[in-house]
């Protein structure tokens, strides 16, 4: 699972002065993790520290010169270099106050670009195809510079590559039509050149990049049909050039969706081994609008996340130390992001946080694309029979089955997307649910006497839907008020975005007990409820009577007793609680769902005073009976965990403590929840005392005391 957090303005950028170029040149590693080094096409060449959001130096050309490249920074030398007027190349310290009193050279051939690899020293790219290591063409700038391309074949891309302790460069190349790869190793030093394949009505890429795993180099590549192509190349090849043009194979990792608009322009970045970032092509559920950042997962070919951008985007990202940075509108953006290790369950969402086994075992499907469903080998040979010999019959199926959800009632719908779930094989199934839940949803949202609950319940059922395949469905059923469907739904999706669950977290929060006791919920989350409360009134009777008699002679002296107890344990606090059974199964759910800490945050702030208190007493309310283990006795398969308890609370303080501390209302609460840490506290560190006796009593050896023995050990 990927995810994409808040990110920052880092800088403004200059005035458009052509609809391709937003006026920044490059964005490149500083001469750390926190700093990064922008250029822009007016004059400038700046250095910021990224998580200050701050510039630490600033560099300009004289009027009438222009930066020919984005400037580098040189690891080795500790210098940046930079390309200006297509030719002289200038290198300065960081506290060289004017660029041009810096050391400048002026060389013989026009240099395409700088490429900077860390721990290495610059190579310089010439537009010719040449390559020149930086101090050996500085050491002599003037020497002859050869012509390794045609005439009338021009550079489009270049990059660099470093593995193994070794340089590669690589550039891509256009002449009448043809678009070349040109791979240059340095030991030995060979250039090897590729052919890209060519398709009927299919352009040149618009966009690459290169990275390395083990001892191959992998480069994607971007069309403006959204196809997005891998091709791997050895690092250590024994190609010498010789050959003449190889052919460069290819394998098909992504396809985009396109929308309705015609594409001019689009970026990609591999993030991982199985992540790319793009910008430029729409959002799969936002139609034609292309303002959009995507993390895909090239494995399994879904969208893991995604974050609209205010203002146009260009076919520029930079991806550094874990953050991407996108020029749109008028700024420059850093988008932090994480990428978790490639599986189908994060693929397809985050894992659940659950400690029952037993429901995890209930709701395993396949644990991969190749895993078998079933232990039986003759049904699993059936079904790829099946699979092997299907005709377009199951196709025009579905299609007929759509056709009749755009006009039928929903009591018509039910009945026949219910005949559909039973007769499908489970292989078409998988594929065919999304479709029909599209459509119901889509319907539902245009016509308001349209609300097929059951269908949807039906759809559910099958655990072939989550919430990347429909996502607008969570949404019409907060909006329907459907906390049944809701409450199904979050059981099993397990990729449910945190801007959701906070969504659904408030229309829990803002119905009312009466209302929400009217609705119908699942069983067992219910009676988890019931059993709690239960537990609290047979533990209030057990203290207050006798075998359940309590004699008027003794009434007294029980209250006395009692009230000498709330004095004495900060424990005693009030234990009933605050929601109605039906409210408190719906939080239950959303305290089990997956989530990330800083994308949930902002998204908690947007509910009330009144629904914090009320969800941080619902809280205490479970911590407490927890700790008095009221709950051990109760049997439940789904229950939330005393951890997750826990990050729950702390998530709302954080979001809203300052509020909290100047509420009146939350006053008690807060000042609740503090005798109950500082209690808490007080018996770790006693338990912590007796660990530390136990671990010295551990390390003395035995000593044998023959068939019988009496030892008295004093602790403290």
């Amino acid at each position: 699972m990927a995810a994409l957090y808040e990110g920052y303005t880092l800088c403004g950028v200059g005035a458009v002065q052509n609809s391709s170029n937003i006026g920044i040149l490059g964005v490149e590693q500083g001469r750390d993790i926190d700093h990064v080094l922008v250029t822009d096409s007016s004059r400038c060449i700046t250095i910021y520290k990224v998580s200050d959001q701050r510039a630490t130096g600033s560099w300009s050309v004289k009027q009438g010169q222009i930066i020919s490249c984005p400037a580098v920074f040189n690891t080795q030398s500790q210098e940046y270099v930079v390309v200006t007027d297509d030719k002289v190349v200038r290198v300065w310290k960081e506290d060289d106050v004017n660029l041009e009193k810096a050391f400048k050279a002026t060389v013989s051939a026009d240099v395409l670009r700088v490429l900077s690899a860390t721990d290495s020293e610059p190579v310089v790219l010439f537009c010719c195809g040449a390559v020149r290591f930086l101090d050996l063409l500085l050491a002599s700038p003037q020497q002859p510079i050869e012509h390794v391309l045609a005439e009338d074949e021009i550079i489009r891309w270049s990059t660099i590559v470093k593995a193994e302790h070794q340089l590669v460069i690589l550039f891509s190349t256009e002449q009448r039509g043809e678009h070349c790869l040109y791979v240059q190793r340095f030991n030995p030093n060979t250039l090897v050149k590729h052919r890209f394949e060519t398709e009927p009505c299919l352009s040149a890429p618009i966009s690459f990049s290169a990275t390395c795993r083990g001892s191959n180099i992998h480069l994607l590549y971007l069309y403006l049909n959204g196809s997005v192509y891998e091709s791997v190349l050895p690092l250590r090849s024994s190609s010498t050039g010789a050959e003449g043009v190889l052919a460069l194979s290819r394998s098909l990792c992504l396809s985009l969706p396109l929308g309705e608009e015609k594409l001019m322009s689009g970026a990609v970045v591999v993030l991982d081994e199985a992540h790319v970032a793009v910008v430029g092509f729409p959002h799969p559920s936002a139609g034609a609008c292309k303002d959009y950042l995507c993390i895909w997962n090239t494995h399994f070919q879904t969208l893991q996340a995604c974050k609209e951008m205010a203002g146009r985007i260009y076919s520029q990202l930079w991806c550094y130390s874990g953050k991407l940075y996108i020029p749109h509108g008028k700024m420059l953006s850093v988008i932090p992001f994480e990428c978790q290790k490639s599986s189908l369950a994060a693929a397809l969402g985050k894992l659940k946080q659950t400690s029952q086994s037993a429901e995890s075992k209930s709701c395993s499907f396949v644990s991969s694309w190749t895993a078998q469903t079933y232990s039986d080998v003759t049904q699993t040979t059936e079904i790829k029979s099946r699979m092997a010999t299907r005709n377009n019959s199951n196709v025009k199926s579905v299609d007929q089955l759509i056709e009749h959800i755009k006009t039928s009632a929903v009591e018509d719908v039910q009945a026949e997307v219910g005949e559909f779930i039973r007769r499908t094989p489970q292989a078409d199934l998988q594929l065919a649910v999304g479709r029909v839940a599209l459509e119901l949803v889509s319907r539902s949202q245009t016509d308001a006497n349209f609300y097929p609950q059951c269908v949807f319940l039906q759809l559910l059922e099958t655990r072939y839907l989550c919430y990347s395949v429909c996502p607008e469905l969570l949404s019409l059923a907060m909006v329907k008020k459907d906390l049944h469907l809701c409450q199904i739904a979050f059981q099993i999706f397990s990729d449910i975005p945190e801007a959701v669950t906070c969504a659904y977290l408030k229309t829990i929060l803002s119905t009312s007990d009466s209302e929400m006791e009217t609705v119908n919920l699942d069983t067992d989350s219910v009676m988890f409820m019931k059993e709690l409360t239960r537990a609290q009134s047979r533990s209030d009777e057990e203290g207050g009577q006798l075998n359940g008699f309590c004699s008027p002679a003794l009434e007294s002296d029980v209250s006395d007793t009692l009230s000498n107890k709330l004095q004495r344990d900060p424990l005693a606090l009030d234990m009933s609680c605050p929601v109605g059974l039906h409210k408190g199964a719906l939080l239950n759910e959303v305290l089990q769902t997956a989530y990330s800490d800083r994308p949930l945050l902002p998204h908690l702030k947007d509910l009330t005073v009144p629904q914090v208190i009320v969800f941080l007493q619902y809280l205490r309310f479970l911590y407490f009976k927890y700790c008095h283990d009221a709950h051990k006795q109760i049997r439940a398969l789904r229950t939330p965990s005393i951890s997750q308890i826990i990050d729950w609370v702390c998530l709302l303080l954080d979001a809203h403590f300052t509020v909290l501390a100047v509420a009146p209302e939350a006053k008690r609460l807060i000042s609740d929840l503090h005798k109950f840490v500082r209690s808490q506290v007080k018996l770790y560190a006693e338990l912590g005392k007796i660990e530390g006796s136990l671990q010295v009593l551990n390390s003395k050896r035995s000593e044998d005391f023959g068939m019988y023995a009496i030892q008295v050990i004093e602790l403290f």
